[in-house]
């Protein structure tokens, strides 16, 4: 059961709103009620101190003890007495001086309620402005937050700020990659081009040679778009996922097994540990996919370090994979970057794998669809680590 005035609660708008606007009502009902009962206590004293010093006490003992002699109390009223504070309706001045206290009030309520609801207003007004920029695209903006808005509307601002911060970082891939982009697909769609015309003009010879090397490049063209239109899918939510309980160890042989000849030419030496038997509730082929884009890595760019180490873990409700090397590891600053479209440590040394500068960005796309994540360490002794953290019950 929710309580009306839990912690919860107390940060809602509506409370917020509530809380002023009684505490000012309150403010003037009780300032109000004051203003009269000061003029009741000033009349009353001035008019006392007009009666004479002998006939006082009588009236102070009569007034503690209205039925002790009636009619001498009123007696010394009508003698001492304005009768027009006695009488009812609006000929009474009470009801003036009541009127007076109101108009007063009047203004200092709507002062106050606009002190008060300033903090709710300004935040209102900075989330407002701040939207109408990012609606002409500046996605740079921020919307301050207010001290005293109500933590609605604070969580409002931070929630606006994340996604404009979102907005930005996509824009900026979007920018970047679209550069990227155009080269990756004009460098292999120009020299397909190019070599076409080349045996159009007799340059190279017309034999199966030739069409199989036209034929790369554009395969690698094709897998270019493939690999955008899987992260176009992940990042819209729509990547297709088919799973079921498999077994992890099996699936770690079977993709060092397809790797088999390139490790042998690179004269890698692997190293599978796995304590146990895992199994997991995922998407198999995908877990595979990611775990032969890692394999893949490590032979292109981490080779030269001979060692190949894959890692099966469970703990604490998570499933993780690790694919360790003992390359040259990767600059600290750029770890964060391994995982983002067209990244290279090095562009150059990248064009001669033919490699498209996906496959981590599809890694990670893999695992975000999994619910986990992938993050990438440099290695005591040199090498680098990437890690698949899956949930074990997904």
């Amino acid at each position: 059961m929710k309580l009306p005035f839990s912690r919860k609660t107390r940060s809602t708008l509506w409370y917020w709103v509530c809380l002023r606007m009684s505490l000012l009502a309150l403010g003037v009902v009780f300032s109000i009620t004051f203003g009269m009962w000061l003029r009741f206590a000033i009349w009353d004293y001035t008019t006392t101190q007009q009666i004479p010093a002998s006939v006082r006490p009588e009236l102070e003992e009569l007034r503690a003890d209205p039925n002790y002699n009636q009619a001498r109390l009123w007696e010394l009223f009508q003698r001492y007495y304005d009768v027009g504070d006695f009488l009812p309706g609006m000929a009474n001045r009470d009801w003036w001086w009541l009127a007076l206290f109101v108009m007063v009030s009047i203004p200092v309520v709507i002062l106050g309620g606009l002190l008060a609801s300033r903090p709710l207003s300004q935040q209102f007004s900075d989330v407002a402005r701040a939207a109408r920029k990012v609606a002409q695209g500046d996605f740079s903006v921020r919307a301050p937050s207010v001290p005293g808005a109500p933590a609605e509307l604070r969580k409002l601002a931070k929630d606006f700020n994340r996604m404009t911060a979102k907005l930005e970082q996509y824009e900026r891939e979007v920018r970047v990659s679209s550069a990227v982009l155009a080269h990756e697909l004009r460098t292999p769609l120009n020299a397909a081009m190019g070599r076409v015309q080349g045996m159009l003009d007799e340059v190279f010879p017309s034999d199966p040679q030739q069409l199989m090397l036209v034929k790369g490049q554009l395969d690698q063209l094709n897998r270019l778009v493939g690999d955008l239109h899987l992260l176009s899918l992940a990042r819209a939510g729509q990547l297709a996922m088919e799973k079921y309980q498999f077994s992890v160890n099996e699936l770690i042989s079977e993709r060092l097994e397809w790797a088999a000849p390139q490790i042998v030419a690179a004269g890698v030496v692997v190293q599978v540990n796995a304590v146990r038997e895992f199994t997991l509730m995922a998407d198999r082929d995908r877990i595979g996919q990611a775990l032969s884009i890692l394999i893949d890595n490590l032979l292109r760019y981490a080779a030269q370090g001979r060692h190949c180490e894959v890692t099966a873990s469970q703990f604490d409700g998570a499933f993780f994979l690790v694919v360790a090397d003992r390359g040259p590891g990767v600059k600290e600053d750029q770890l964060s970057r391994m995982f983002d479209r067209f990244w290279r440590a090095e562009s150059s040394r990248a064009r001669p794998w033919g490699g498209t500068g996906l496959g981590l960005s599809i890694a990670s796309a893999i695992c975000e669809a999994h619910g986990g994540n992938i993050s990438a360490s440099n290695r005591d002794g040199g090498g680098l680590a990437i890690q698949i953290s899956i949930p074990a019950l997904n």
